[in-house]
């Protein structure tokens, strides 16, 4: 679940990611490998140097100092995210200060619904509950349902699943998915990786894998098909 001020799509190239536990390092490694100039803080002098050679840039600060913040040159960055974990006061003094100072876009990891809340009267741009989303996704991968789950928005999913038995040897457009179930196909694999999207002549094969859209109810009363 995520909490968003805009619905603006803005290019982040210059992101600081402050506190490098399991989820603030997974992600900052993440925006390295699609090319971003990433900021690493941390409190801890043991974790920024075991991530010293995987980020561009890694330095051990107090973000909840203004001072600190500035000295960091928190003006260049055009996002910022608070990854910071147990420690609520730090989390939300550092979301405070970074809006203070002007950055452009705010992430901030919530780790309860209070803190969330929190966050969001403050005026945090994205709040986001990653534990939540995993959980959610996790448990319509482990009920068999869909082989992965992902939420576009409030009532809108993305998920993949085995095409059924029934629709095998058909078109797309012979299956009338669309009209007769309320989601859309959008790509075929058989599962090496490689996604074909989907058009009304697109045959679906046993074995296969689909990507379907839709809104939440429709998609999981479809999923139950497979």
């Amino acid at each position: 679940m995520a909490k968003e001020k805009t619905k603006k799509r803005i290019i982040h190239s210059n992101v600081i990611v402050i506190g490098l536990g399991r989820f603030g390092s997974s992600l900052a490694r993440e925006l390295m490998k699609t090319g971003h100039e990433v900021l690493g803080v941390d409190t801890d002098e043991r974790i920024v140097q075991n991530m010293s050679h995987e980020l561009t840039h890694t330095v051990r600060a107090d973000t909840t100092d203004e001072a600190t913040l500035k000295e960091l040159g928190i003006s260049e960055f055009d996002s910022a995210v608070v990854a910071i974990g147990a420690d609520l006061e730090a989390s939300i003094l550092t979301t405070a200060l970074l809006l203070q100072l002007g950055v452009p876009n705010v992430w901030a990891k919530a780790n309860s619904t209070s803190h969330g809340l929190i966050l969001d009267q403050l005026g945090c741009h994205h709040v986001i509950f990653p534990e939540y989303e995993m959980g959610k996704r996790v448990a319509h991968m482990v009920s068999g349902e869909t082989l992965d789950y992902v939420p576009i928005d409030n009532d809108f999913v993305m998920v993949k699943s085995e095409v059924p038995a029934s629709f095998a040897g058909k078109t797309l457009a012979e299956l009338k998915i669309r009209s007769t179930y309320g989601v859309t196909v959008v790509a075929v694999t058989t599962g090496d990786g490689k996604y074909t999207p989907a058009f009304p002549e697109t045959v679906l094969h046993e074995g296969n894998q689909i990507v379907v859209a839709g809104q939440v109810n429709p998609l999981n009363e479809f999923c139950k098909l497979a």
